[in-house]
């Protein structure tokens, strides 16, 4: 065998794709081995091989084969496409490197509960996003009337808001379990129950309740968080909340921090 080229086994090997794919790429044109051997093997050069490194780069962005072709016969990548690709590539890795951030908190979390009070629990789930609701709510009443009652609490006050907390999860999990729909009043119930808890925090209105529901869909973190207990939780939560503020006159559609 010449020592500058290698077998379609070698190059499989090699690339990490199958032998089935090297063979279906040279039947539709796309890339032909520059050689056979005497025996009438393929044999591939190190060209062929910085093609298919190319014809993968573009598969892997789901460029279709025939658009790949034309890629190569005119020799010029299309450069609006590569930064389209681009940014959404941008977007799912931010998008991933979130929901890693989740699946990590989730696992510290799990791991302090084997050790932790439902008080410390409590405190440390408090305390995992307050640097983020003070950015962002830090000016408001809202936040100023949390942090001053939040101040006060005593280790039975939290272990009450964690005890709540977690039967309010469990009663919403049951519903969706057993295909209770947003608006009725089982979910009207619920919707009160979870409107009841943030006012622990703070007096929280329908249309900030609205806006807290839309981070559970919105914030991977929040949404890892209740569907860890029941897939689609976090969601069916955010829109019991709303069809309840429907009923008190929130526009769900534009609500307002008031």
């Amino acid at each position: 065998m010449h020592p500058d080229f290698l077998t379609v086994g070698e190059v499989a090997r090699l690339v990490g794709v199958s032998v089935r794919t090297l063979h279906h790429y040279e039947s539709v044109g796309l890339l032909a081995p520059s050689q056979r051997s005497t025996s009438g093997y393929r044999l591939y050069s190190a060209d062929d091989i910085d093609r298919l490194h190319t014809i993968l780069v573009y598969r892997a962005l789901e460029f279709p084969l025939e658009k790949i072709q034309q890629i190569l016969v005119s020799g010029t990548a299309p450069i609006e496409e590569l930064i389209s690709q681009r940014d959404l590539l941008q977007e799912k890795q931010e998008h991933l490197q979130s929901v890693l951030d989740s699946v990590q908190t989730m696992i510290e979390v799990n791991t302090m509960k084997k050790t932790m009070s439902a008080a410390d629990r409590a405190k440390a789930s408090h305390a995992q996003y307050r640097d983020e609701a003070e950015a962002a709510y830090g000016s408001t009443d809202a936040y100023q009337q949390s942090a001053q009652r939040v101040a006060g609490f005593t280790d039975q006050d939290w272990t009450r808001v964690s005890d709540r907390m977690d039967a309010f999860e469990q009663a919403c999990a049951r519903a969706l379990a057993e295909r209770v729909t947003p608006g009725s009043d089982e979910a009207n119930k619920l919707a009160e129950e979870h409107l009841s808890l943030m006012q622990d925090y703070f007096d929280c209105s329908y249309n900030q309740q609205v806006l807290i529901g839309m981070t559970y869909v919105s914030d991977p973190r929040f949404t890892a968080h209740y569907d860890q207990r029941a897939a689609g939780l976090a969601a069916w939560i955010s829109a019991a909340i709303n069809a309840n503020a429907v009923i008190h006159g929130v526009d769900i559609d534009t609500p307002v921090w008031q």
